[in-house]
């Protein structure tokens, strides 16, 4: 569960680290032994509810000022007085259906800059807080003076500041210019770090494990690189390539890792990040563990992911093209295939005024972008400048998607390399080829993205994991989902990494869903995660014939799927159940999926369920619990029956 979706009786509107307490005190009832966290650092670069996405950090060090208890901050009776004046805010935010991200962090610094000056002298004296500044300067002074720059010039677009890149004498002189504008932001640091202390010492007195979440990628405009430019490719954007979900790949902007340059100080960078968590987690996991195998890495003159490719890679040549009996102009085959045929197709009789618009006309009815419209990029900034209404939103997507129309794609940094595009057997480009060449370049599609890399990848892998493993005590699972190198699995066994399995989403294509009963120890099972609906969703997603099929093939019930527009709380407890019964070392479920055993605990609009939908890149992230902890706990029978379950499947030591 995310810390912003806890709801208690003291909380601002958010979850806060306090609220862990009563977390873990469910979790000793009900007899469950590990809770995990989204990622919880600092995200705050526009000020706004774009930075509820918590995988996108400033600081892959510094904890979020959300996350913070301002109650704890000071017992002074002014401090009492500032918090009882805001007791009818707090008691709004807290009773709304979601987390209003921009109010609960408004109030929350104006708590923080009230009680600042009644603290900050006896505070910064005290042994405890030297301790903590000397322990994390390294990365404390560059986050405040990222922190007062972002501020000062109104945006976290360092490449716009007068100091667009860190250097040592930038805390002395913020510090002449205005102390307490950059000691603020290590006073709410060290007091979250308390608080999050605190709460690892209370969760390991009742017997439960806190399990973390290192993001794969960090914020282009963040202090990591803007202090450590040279760790990261800023000209390129990590992603994934298309899947079910999301057919046009996902584009997550996160500049992509100078790994040769990690590599030269022994990924220096890396272990810090890793002890630094250690600090707080016994366990944790690693999102997107495939971008240590590779990363789908996308140019920036790009907006979907379905124009990147995996790096590192080895590239088709020219001559394997040749090979494969491409006799023409390689242009026809990395540059957009647009005919006037599929101009009528795409915009009927309107395609003589996109046409006259955005394109150059070619001969034998052939069109190419116009300069000013050649890259995605320049035609998404020019669709920002128009009403967003329903006609431009479609054009800009079906332009977007001119743009894709190609076989392969130009490696940036190989002269003759190129680079077979996810999926290229759907574009126009591919389909009006000759079939025999349709059938070669097949043949080599396949050797490219399911064997010619494999030795690559599992190099590269074993070069960065055992270092990442090694550099903390914690228990290292892998999120391991999505377009697999074979290598992964093998990998991840030698090295004692866990990874993910969720039955919904079966490893070997052609299931209907993965056999829970064979999973490794060394693994995770979890029915949802918060990328995919609730199993309520996903239920009411499923036809009724295939509710049927999953009911009594993986199920194992007689008869037929019950009828109705829910997933009935008995349902959902067998699945939750077959979780539990899977030989896998953890078993691991969303909040979501264990409150809805009980029926009378279900939200009436399913999709509120569902925390994250990776196919919208504007994604608000709020999805808070409909009850509150501590009525949670007052639950008897259901967290009874919960335990119950939990012990009879031999995962309770309760």
């Amino acid at each position: 569960m995310p810390v912003f979706s806890l709801r208690s009786d003291n909380s601002f509107g958010v979850g806060d680290f306090s609220d862990l307490k009563k977390a873990v005190l469910w979790a000793e009832a009900t007899g469950q032994q590990l809770i995990q966290l989204l990622p919880i650092h600092d995200t705050t670069a526009t000020h706004t509810w774009r930075d509820s996405y918590p995988y996108a950090s400033i600081s892959v060090f510094a904890l979020h000022p959300l996350y913070l208890d301002v109650t704890k901050l000071s017992q002074q009776d002014q401090a009492e007085k500032l918090l009882t004046s805001m007791e009818p805010l707090r008691q709004q935010l807290n009773e709304a259906e979601s987390v209003d991200y921009e109010a609960v962090l408004r109030a929350k610094w104006q708590i923080i800059k009230a009680i600042y000056p009644l603290e900050k002298q006896q505070l910064f004296a005290s042994k405890d807080y030297l301790a903590f500044f000397a322990s994390n300067k390294e990365w404390l002074e560059p986050y405040g003076c990222f922190s007062v720059l972002r501020d000062k010039y109104g945006t976290a677009d360092f490449s716009t500041w007068s100091e667009s890149n860190y250097q040592q004498h930038i805390p002395m002189l913020l510090t002449k210019l205005d102390e307490d504008a950059l000691c603020i932001h290590y006073f709410v640091q060290y007091h979250l770090h308390k608080q999050l202390s605190d709460v690892a010492r209370f969760s390991h007195e009742h017997g439960c494990v806190l399990k973390g979440d290192i993001a794969i990628g960090v914020f282009k405009n963040s202090v990591d690189v803007w202090q450590h430019a040279e760790l990261f490719h800023v000209e390129a954007q990590a992603g994934a390539p298309p899947d079910d979900f999301t057919v046009s790949g996902q584009n997550w902007g996160f500049p992509t890792y100078n790994w040769p340059r990690m590599k030269a100080d022994n990924y220096r960078w890396w272990k810090s990040r890793l002890k630094h968590m250690e600090g707080y987690f016994d366990a944790t996991r690693i999102d997107h563990i495939l971008g240590f195998f590779r990363i789908w890495s996308i140019p920036v003159t790009a907006v979907e992911g379905i124009l990147g490719y995996f790096q590192p890679a080895i590239p088709v040549t020219e001559e394997e093209l040749r090979q494969a009996g491409v006799h023409f102009p390689l242009e026809r085959l990395y540059q957009p295939y647009i005919h006037i045929r599929e101009l009528k197709k795409i915009f009927s009789d309107s395609y003589q005024k996109v046409a006259d618009e955005f394109l150059v006309a070619e001969e034998e009815g052939f069109f190419r972008f116009k300069e000013l419209f050649d890259t995605q990029r320049k035609i998404d900034n020019y669709f920002k400048k128009l009403p967003a209404d329903t006609y431009h939103k479609w054009l800009r997507q079906a332009l977007l998607g001119l743009h894709t129309d190609l076989v392969l794609i130009k490696d940036l940094t190989q002269e003759n390399g190129f680079h077979f595009r996810f999926n290229m057997q759907f574009t126009a480009s591919f389909r009006t080829l000759h079939e025999s060449l349709q059938n070669r370049l097949t043949e080599l599609y396949h050797h490219y993205f399911f064997s010619r890399q494999n030795e690559l990848w599992k190099k590269e892998a074993m070069e960065k994991l055992p270092v990442i493993k090694n550099a903390s005590n914690m228990l290292i699972c892998g999120e391991d989902l999505g377009f697999t190198p074979s290598s992964v699995p093998e990998v991840m066994r030698n090295l004692g990494l866990l990874g993910l399995y969720v039955q919904r989403m079966p490893k070997i294509m052609g299931q209907m869903a993965e056999d829970l009963s064979k999973v490794p120890y060394l693994s995770v099972v979890s029915p949802s995660t918060h990328d995919t609906s609730s199993l309520r969703g996903w239920w009411l997603g499923l036809s009724h014939q295939q509710q049927g099929i999953y009911y009594r093939q993986v199920l194992l019930q007689k008869g037929d799927a019950p009828a109705g527009h829910d997933l009935p709380g008995w349902l959902n407890k067998l699945i939750v159940e077959q979780n539990l019964a899977s030989p896998a070392m953890w078993s691991i479920f969303l909040i979501q999926d264990l409150l809805n055993i009980q029926d009378s605990l279900h939200v009436a609009e399913v999709d509120l369920e569902q925390i994250n939908h990776p196919e919208n890149p504007d994604q608000y992230w709020r999805y808070r619990m409909p009850v509150t902890l501590e009525q949670l706990l007052e639950l008897k029978d259901f967290n009874k029956e919960l335990k119950q379950l939990i012990t009879a499947n031999g995962r309770s030591m309760r």
